[in-house]
């Protein structure tokens, strides 16, 4: 990894992931203080998904006919800084509708072009992906018990003040991120449809999308789940940093495992993880010790299964699609898998109840992911990645 900017790379990731640190566990709380209503929660923290669905092949458009990712970049991460400001202007509903709205617009660009990036300098080793992005789950972790601790003693206004924070160290990091050349060699002229026209492909955008569901109601509600179980918003901070200090171990031990399991089979044990441990959650919150080993999977249902997934986005998309298909798996997993998964949640919390929230919503999702990703890569016609455990 000599010649890849490894601390450039690393540093957006770290407040990125910050931001997520602070919107996903927090952000929920935040609105709740202001009045609204469990489905208006729903609907809200789901925006920070609904462009998603097609920004990014925007932005992915765009950076792969240029050539150039990282002015797309800087201006997607100064615009979105300039756009979270009307935050503090009004709160009603619709207001923060339309403000998260054009937020979230801006917001997918950058992550989607820093991944296809960050990948393009790792060229054939992108089994130390991992290595860079564990910086963002060390940011995740800092501010999630940052945040937490500090809502025990200060009011949740505090909130909105250090997402603008983070939203400035995003902008000032992408200004460092150095642009990768793209090299075309001539198997990378494969055009997107016929990609996308592998068995093998939209088996895993499905089981991406699926996953990504079954994550709408633990990034929407758990926080508040935990509080409304009698923990502290201190303790909840610290489940969340739990689920995270263990996707660090799996990400630095990625290289290593990638060497003896085939990513397939990483990626389909991940999504049974998934559905188990969404179960838990659910249904046993009170109980300390389930939940701190549903919190301790959140390495593989999170962690490996995204270190997995990249390298099977990577390997399939190529070249000069290489940022579309970036953009194309955070539209359809984060965007329409995010959004779905987020207004579940936020329909059924109160008509459901928890345990069936999340039993419903989060880990049949999952199992579902099991079927798609199992008889797409089992199939004649899978192209690379058939699937064989």
């Amino acid at each position: 990894m000599s010649n890849v900017p490894y601390w450039r790379l690393s540093a957006f990731y770290f407040f990125y992931f910050s931001f997520v640190g602070a919107m996903a566990p927090y952000w929920g709380l935040y609105l709740k203080s202001l009045g609204f209503a469990a489905f208006q929660i729903g609907v809200l923290m789901s925006l920070l998904q609904v462009m998603r669905m097609f920004a990014p092949n925007v932005w992915g458009h765009l950076a792969d006919h240029s050539g150039r990712r990282v002015p797309i970049i800087q201006m997607a991460t100064l615009a979105c800084l300039i756009v979270y400001l009307g935050v503090f202007v009004e709160q009603s509903f619709w207001w923060l509708f339309a403000v998260m709205s054009l937020i979230s617009f801006f917001w997918s660009a950058p992550l989607p072009l820093v991944e296809a990036t960050t990948l393009t300098h790792l060229g054939e080793q992108t089994e130390h992906y991992g290595r860079i992005r564990l910086w963002g789950s060390i940011g995740f972790i800092l501010v999630v018990l940052g945040l937490g601790s500090a809502l025990d003693h200060f009011a949740i206004g505090l909130v909105p003040w250090v997402v603008l924070g983070l939203l400035i160290g995003i902008w000032l990091s992408s200004r460092f991120i150095p642009e990768a050349v793209v090299i075309q060699a001539g198997q990378d002229h494969t055009p997107l449809a016929q990609v996308l026209r592998r068995p093998a492909v939209w088996a895993l955008l499905a089981a991406a999308i699926l996953m990504a569901a079954a994550h709408g109601p633990y990034y929407t509600f758990f926080t508040i789940h935990l509080v409304e179980a009698g923990y502290s918003k201190s303790f909840a901070g610290w489940m969340w940093a739990l689920g995270v200090i263990c996707e660090i171990v799996v990400f630095l031990l990625m290289p290593r495992i990638l060497r003896h399991v085939r990513v397939e089979t990483v990626f389909f044990l991940t999504l049974l993880t998934a559905a188990l441990r969404f179960l838990a959650i659910g249904w046993w919150v009170e109980h300390l010790a389930v939940l701190l080993v549903a919190q301790t999977l959140h390495a593989l249902s999170f962690g490996a299964y995204h270190a997995a997934a990249m390298a099977l986005v990577h390997r399939h998309f190529r070249g000069r699609i290489q940022a579309r298909g970036q953009a194309l798996y955070n539209s359809l997993a984060f965007g329409v898998g995010g959004t779905a998964g987020s207004l579940y949640a936020g329909a059924a919390w109160d008509a459901l109840g928890a345990a069936w929230t999340f039993s419903l919503g989060a880990s049949l999702a999952a199992l579902a992911a099991i079927v798609f990703a199992w008889r797409g890569w089992r199939s004649p016609r899978g192209g690379a990645g058939d699937f064989d455990i």
